[in-house]
């Protein structure tokens, strides 16, 4: 500071800095200088210029230098020789670029370094280097939406390496602003070889490079899933199939680009492929499911076509190559007609298999349906929805040829009638157990039921929801063919009274186990009381939602005959307090679950009853009911603290 104070400005002033940081900014009346943004001055600049007045001979400071000036290629070098994942992990956390550079490492790449000492007394978290721990890939990860970027992908890599390895990787969905990219694959490409299972969803950044990438760096992989990744074509697929020879699973949803060069090679290189799910792939066709399916004949269990524009050919070959196939699913084959069902039960080559689904196929007829009963002998379960085509005659040919059925499930099949279930349930064989019902408009109720008709003594559950032709002289008549019923779900009939379930409920001697009348309001006290009485030492689950006419006189029965309760619904039912308070002095009910929900004649003076039910109530729900405080609910759940309740 002297030497500033007595400077006599004898010496030229040599400034290292802007001299527009020294020059006024106002400009000088007679000449023009263009409008300029101001520099601007940090303390840093000004103590330099200071110093280099001070003392002009010496030359100005020089700036320390940090490791971060490195060029990547360096600070590479330096990276890959830290002596233990410990070490790498920690290194990850500096910065982002130091975490993309370690996610870069190959594990051949990393140099053997001296280990670092560790105190014996750490108990901190062990890692691969110290512990000797095998990275066989025992960890899994799923980013969704946001969380889906590269630089957490390569935390992924980074952090899984010591700790197990990472065995499944899940990515739904891709960050709007910085998505998952080729770059973030290739991190998890490089620091996971014991990835087993891929899943991709919605990332449209990511192209064949990266898929390339990953399953370079990956063979152990045995699992894919891609879904809606546009940039991912045939030479995506081919480079999976050159470099998975374990490959067992791939399933590929709306990608646009994949073809059937791609799934030729998956069927020619992938020996051990299992399942594979084909769905709105517009650019596959025959050709590629004749050289999927014919190549992995002997490995191939289940196949799924959806939205696939295949031809009859497609289904041809299949029935003639799939001898290993025992689960089919087909869905939206607008292209198929009846001669390809047709073939496909004819050519015999379909003889394991146990599951067959069909949705929205219009070559469902009653020709294509009997020869697949006839040509698969082993076939247990079969589930048709949206079948337009198909009718009663289909129905029951199908019934009488399928000798193996146990389950058969029909949705929206709007030409069946009940004379075709029935037909179906007489021409069944003895390993019958199940039919299922569901939205179909055909089904229309008969006048009175038959007095006489013979038993189909197999048949354990029956489903019959959201027929609305479904009424009580139907259910009288169903009842009457199946005496040996236990599970039975009449949900959502609302032409079934007291004397159509009657019948059912006289007439099954076994005893039921699962009863659900959820949605049948003409149901009244006198059914369920007898349901009570007939089945309440066999019964499990009664769902009596939205059954208005059930009263307190119902509920009074169910606490008197059924002793091995544990899931009743009353949702909607016109039950009061009286009736919470009959359910809740049983002392033989051992209730799992209760639902109350919209009961209005349900008030606060039922809640402090609630807590006699038991510990071993799991779950009670309490909404909508208006009479019902926040506050009382507030104090019952303080109350029952191991119990979800629902207000």
């Amino acid at each position: 500071m002297p030497a500033l104070v007595n400077f006599r400005g004898d010496n030229d002033i040599r400034c290292p800095l802007d001299a527009g940081l020294y020059l006024s900014l106002a400009p000088p009346g007679d000449v023009y200088y263009p409008p300029c943004k101001r520099s601007r001055v940090t303390a840093g600049s000004l103590h330099v210029a200071f110093q280099s007045v001070i003392n002009p001979v010496s030359s100005p400071k020089e700036l320390p230098r940090s490791i971060d000036s490195l060029p990547d290629e360096c600070l590479y070098e330096v990276l890959r020789r830290l002596p233990g994942y410990k070490e790498r992990s920690i290194s990850a956390c500096v910065s982002k670029r130091w975490l993309m550079l370690l996610g870069g490492l190959r594990q051949e790449e990393i140099r053997d370094a001296q280990p670092l000492k560790i105190d014996l007394n750490d108990k901190a978290d062990s890692f691969d280097d110290e512990t000797g721990i095998d990275c066989n890939g025992c960890l899994t990860r799923c980013l969704e939406g946001k969380e889906a970027t590269d630089v957490r992908l390569a935390a992924v890599a980074v952090g899984t390496g010591g700790r197990g390895g990472l065995g499944k990787l899940v990515i739904r969905g891709s960050n709007p602003l910085r998505g998952v990219t080729d770059l973030g694959l290739s991190t998890i490409a490089h620091g996971c070889p014991s990835l087993r299972v891929l899943s991709l969803c919605d990332v449209p950044l990511v192209t064949d490079e990266g898929l390339s990438e990953i399953v370079s760096g990956c063979h152990l992989l045995e699992k894919l899933e891609l879904s809606q990744c546009p940039l991912i074509s045939d030479k995506g697929l081919i480079a999976v199939a050159k470099n998975c020879p374990n490959l067992v699973s791939l399933m590929i949803e709306s990608c646009a680009q994949t073809g059937n060069l791609g799934f030729q090679s998956i069927g020619r290189l992938c020996p051990n492929l299992k399942s594979v799910s084909i769905k709105d792939c517009p650019l596959v066709g025959d050709q590629g499911i004749a050289g999927l399916v014919s190549s992995a004949s002997t490995s191939l269990t289940k196949i799924k076509l959806l939205g696939l524009k295949v031809t009859d050919m497609s289904l041809a070959l299949i029935g003639h190559y799939g001898k290993a196939v025992t689960d089919l699913v087909f869905s939206g084959l607008s292209n198929v007609s009846e001669r390809g069902f047709w073939v496909l039960g004819n050519a015999l080559g379909l003889r394991n298999l146990k599951s067959f689904i069909i949705t929205s196929c219009r070559g469902v007829t009653d020709l294509g349906i009997e020869a697949v009963g006839k040509g698969c002998p082993g076939l247990k379960t079969l589930h048709l929805r949206r079948c337009v085509f198909l009718s009663d005659n289909g129905l029951r040919a199908f019934a009488k040829a399928a000798g193996s059925l146990e389950n058969l499930q029909l949705e929206e099949c709007n030409r069946i009638t009940l004379a075709g279930v029935v037909g179906a349930l007489l021409n069944s064989n003895a390993k019958f157990k199940s039919l299922s019902l569901v939205k179909c408009l055909g089904i229309r109720d008969i006048p009175t039921a038959p007095a006489e008709l013979p038993s189909c003594n197999p048949l354990r559950s029956l489903t019959i929801r959201d027929c609305v032709g479904f009424g009580s002289s139907s259910l009288a008549a169903v009842g009457k063919l199946c005496p040996q019923l236990q599970n039975v779900d009449l949900s959502g009939l609302v032409g079934i009274t007291d004397d159509g379930l009657l019948p059912l409920i006289e007439t099954c001697k076994r005893g039921l186990v699962k009863v659900s009348l959820g949605g049948c309001v003409n149901l009244t006290d006198v059914a369920v009381s007898s349901l009570a009485k007939l089945h309440g030492s066999t019964i499990q689950l009664l769902n009596l939602e939205g059954c208005k006419r059930v009263t307190d006189e119902a509920v009074m029965a169910i606490t008197e005959g059924c002793v091995l309760l544990s899931d009743l619904d009353l949702s909607g039912c016109s039950i009061t307090d009286y009736g919470v308070a009959a359910l809740t002095s049983a002392r033989q009910l051992e209730l799992k679950v209760l639902s109350l929900s919209g009961c209005s004649g349900v008030s606060d003076r039922s809640l402090p009853l609630l807590s006699n039910i038991g510990i071993t109530l799991a779950g009670l729900n309490l909404q909508h009911c208006n009479l019902i405080s926040g506050r009382a609910i507030r104090a019952l759940g303080e109350k029952m603290w191991w119990c979800d309740i629902l207000s």
